[in-house]
């Protein structure tokens, strides 16, 4: 069985924040694909509270289409500590920094979680506007490195 990208790396030498470009895919009929790690907190140390994140995730999810082009998707990581964020195209990493930092100073100015609705979200209860503010603020204040292990 082959191991699963993101279970190679090891998260006890990372230093978040950072982003990483993961991998670049490319489909059978050609279409390429770039998928990144946007890691806010240090793994095995750090973790989102769900509310939060759940919020940061629909902020994000709207506002990084504003600010970058040919988003597929943006997800939360399993482990609560960053986002997957995956692309059409070859895209580099300084591009995904400057468009998230973009994004995330939209979200201090956000005075409400887009489809916050029950009709729109599957758990529309479990939003926290004021935690998502918290986090994007906490990790401008730090800055995204794009070396994993640090600068």
């Amino acid at each position: 069985m082959q191991k699963v990208e993101s279970f190679k790396l090891d998260h006890t030498k990372v230093k978040a924040p950072y982003i990483r470009k993961c991998c670049e895919l490319k489909g059978a009929k050609g279409d390429k694909v770039t998928k990144f790690d946007l890691r806010f907190l240090q793994p095995n140390e750090e973790a989102f509270g769900t509310a939060a994140m759940h919020g940061l995730e629909h902020l994000l999810a709207t506002y990084l289409r504003e600010t970058l082009d040919d988003i597929i998707d943006l997800s939360p990581m399993g482990c609560r500590t960053g986002f997957y964020l995956i692309m059409w195209g070859e895209v580099e990493s300084q591009t995904v920094k400057d468009g998230l930092e973009k994004a995330l100073k939209m979200v201090l100015e956000a005075t409400e979680i887009p489809a916050a609705t029950r009709v729109e979200c599957g758990n529309y209860k479990d939003l926290s506007l004021f935690g998502a503010k918290e986090y994007a603020k906490e990790v401008l204040e730090k800055g995204f490195s794009l070396n994993i292990y640090g600068d």
